[in-house]
């Protein structure tokens, strides 16, 4: 009887490994997905009120960000600032550009481009009041940053900043930037 009972349980062990196995399979393969994704399609505004088409955000076959964020989130507003303090270098040496999306509701949109302007971010500034990217994209928090090569692939995603993630930032756009001339 012993001996049947450890027979039973071998299984469960084994197939708990292989379960384990899978699950990281899986989550390897869907990790390899999500970053080789393209954008989704759906319309946002730019800073002046003009639809833009999410699809087709590009920087001329250049790697560029995609910066989700809001005017009330803090660690948004420190993850801009200290992007901002580096962002002429970042271009300079690689050509990248930063898409600044807002995610303030309709009620709120009125104190995004003020705020842009005051803290003197050079980004390109869109809109999206009812969150329709941001969700297409199936995002949860902001900030949440997202690092697209120049063929229009999502190779970074990230969520929440802590002091010095800009550092991790530019190193994935150096790796995937020719030098500009």
């Amino acid at each position: 009887m012993e001996g049947a009972r450890q027979a039973l349980s071998m299984p469960r062990i084994h197939s708990g490994l292989t379960m384990k196995r899978i699950l990281l399979s899986a989550l390897i393969c869907i990790a390899a997905i999500g970053a080789s994704a393209q954008l989704p399609q759906t319309t946002i505004k730019d800073a002046k009120g003009r639809p833009v088409n999410t699809a087709t955000l590009s920087n001329d076959g250049k790697p560029f960000v995609i910066s989700f964020f809001a005017t009330w989130c803090k660690p948004c507003l420190r993850e801009l600032q200290a992007i901002a303090e580096v962002y002429d270098d970042w271009r300079d040496e690689t050509g990248m550009k930063l898409y600044l999306v807002s995610i303030d509701d309709a009620q709120n949109t009125s104190k995004v481009k003020p705020l842009a302007d005051a803290e003197g971010w050079e980004y390109d500034l869109l809109l999206d009041p009812n969150s329709d990217f941001f969700r297409a994209m199936g995002l949860q928090a902001v900030p949440h940053v997202l690092v697209v090569d120049g063929d229009g692939k999502i190779v970074h995603n990230h969520s929440g900043y802590t002091d010095g993630a800009e550092t991790e930032l530019i190193d994935i756009i150096r790796g995937l930037s020719k030098p500009a001339k």
